[in-house]
C-alpha cells in the first residue's frame, strides 16, 4: 500500500513538473527584444544618386515604367476604418493593390480568404497573387492596414535589385537563430522568391499550414521558416547612413523618442529621408501622412529627383 502511494505521489510530482514546464515554455517570448544581438542577415542599401545620374534619360524612362509593384493588404472586419484610409491614400500609388480579408465584407471589395488565421491568410494571399500575376509584376509588397507606405521610395530602393534573384526584404529582427522580416514594417518579395515560396507551399513538412505544437509562432516568422528551406534569407533594408527604411513605428513615436533622447537633433535622429514604411497609424494619421508626403511643398525649394516613377495608364494614382 505504501509502495503504491509512493508511486502515485511520484507520478503526481512528475506530471506537475511537466505541466509547469509546458506552461513556462508557452509564455517565453521568442527573440531578444531591443537588446543588441549578432545576426547573419545582410544589410541592403539603395543606389547612389550619382549612379542614377549616369543613366541616360531614355534608360531612366524605361526603368520607371518597368518597375511594377503589386500590393497585398491583409485585413479583417475590425479594421474597416483603417481599410478605408489605406484605400484612399497610399495604395493608389501601387501599380495594383488588392485587399485580402478573413471573411466577406459588404462595404469594401476584397478577396475572401475564409479564415481568421493570419498565417493561412498570408499563404493564400501569396498563392493567389503568384497564380494570377506572376507574369505582370516583379515585386510583391505585403502589409497590414495600419501601415503607411511610400511606394516611390520602395521602387527607388529596389532600382538596382534584380527581381530574378531571391530577395526577401524589410525590417529584420531575430528570434533565436531565425532572422525574419517583420510584418509590421511590411514584407517585400521578388518574383523569384515568390516562385520558390509557391513551390514550398505544396510540401507541408517544409512549410506547414500550422505552427508548432507547444506554441504558435507568428505569421512573419512562419514565412521566414518556409523561405529558409528554399535558401531565401531575410535582408534588412536601410539607407546610406544605416537607418532603417522599413519602420515598425509611427513618425510621431519616432519624433517623441528623438526629442527625449536627442533633443538637439530631432530631425536627424528621427527617421530616414528615404523611409518606405511607418506602422501603427490611425486613419487620421494616414491622411496627414498623405498630405505631408505627396501634397505639401515649401515654396522656393526645388525637388529635382534623378528619376520619376510614372504610374500605369489605368492607375488611380493621385
Amino acid at each position: 500500500m505504501l509502495s503504491e502511494s509512493s508511486s502515485f505521489l511520484k507520478g503526481m510530482m512528475l506530471g506537475s513538473i511537466f505541466c509547469a514546464l509546458i506552461t513556462m515554455l508557452g509564455h517565453i517570448k521568442i527573440g531578444y527584444g531591443n537588446k543588441m544581438y549578432h545576426h547573419e542577415h545582410h544589410h541592403i542599401q539603395p543606389p547612389k544618386k550619382e549612379d542614377i545620374l549616369k543613366i541616360s534619360e531614355k534608360e531612366r524612362m524605361e526603368l520607371s515604367k518597368s518597375f511594377r509593384v503589386y500590393c497585398i493588404i491583409l485585413v479583417k472586419p475590425k479594421d474597416v476604418s483603417l481599410w478605408a484610409a489605406v484605400k484612399e491614400t497610399w495604395t493608389k500609388h501601387c501599380d495594383k493593390a488588392e485587399f485580402f480579408s478573413s471573411e466577406k465584407v459588404k462595404v469594401f471589395e476584397s478577396i475572401n480568404m475564409e479564415t481568421n488565421d493570419m498565417w493561412l491568410m498570408m499563404r493564400k494571399a501569396y498563392k493567389y497573387a503568384f497564380d494570377k500575376y506572376r507574369d505582370h509584376y516583379n515585386w510583391f509588397f505585403l502589409a497590414r492596414p495600419s501601415t503607411f507606405a511610400i511606394i516611390e521610395n520602395l521602387k527607388y530602393f529596389l532600382l538596382k535589385k534584380d527581381p530574378s534573384h531571391p530577395f526577401y526584404l524589410g525590417h529584420t529582427e531575430k528570434s533565436g537563430e531565425l532572422d525574419y522580416v517583420t510584418l509590421e514594417g511590411g514584407i517585400v518579395l521578388s518574383i523569384e522568391s515568390m516562385k520558390k515560396l509557391n513551390r514550398l507551399l505544396k510540401f507541408p513538412e517544409k512549410c506547414p499550414e500550422q505552427g508548432g505544437m507547444i506554441w504558435k509562432i507568428s505569421e512573419d516568422k512562419q514565412l521566414a521558416v518556409c523561405l529558409k528551406y528554399a535558401g531565401v534569407f531575410a535582408e534588412n533594408a536601410e539607407d546610406s547612413e544605416g537607418k532603417n527604411i522599413f519602420n515598425t513605428k509611427s513618425v510621431g513615436l519616432f519624433i517623441k523618442e528623438a526629442m527625449a533622447n536627442q533633443p538637439n537633433q530631432v530631425v536627424e535622429g528621427c527617421c530616414s529621408d528615404m523611409a518606405v514604411t511607418f506602422n501603427g497609424l490611425t486613419p487620421n494619421q494616414m491622411h496627414v501622412m498623405m498630405y505631408g508626403v505627396y501634397r505639401l511643398r515649401a515654396f522656393g525649394h526645388i525637388f529635382n529627383d534623378a528619376l520619376v516613377f510614372l504610374p500605369p495608364n489605368v492607375s488611380d494614382n493621385d
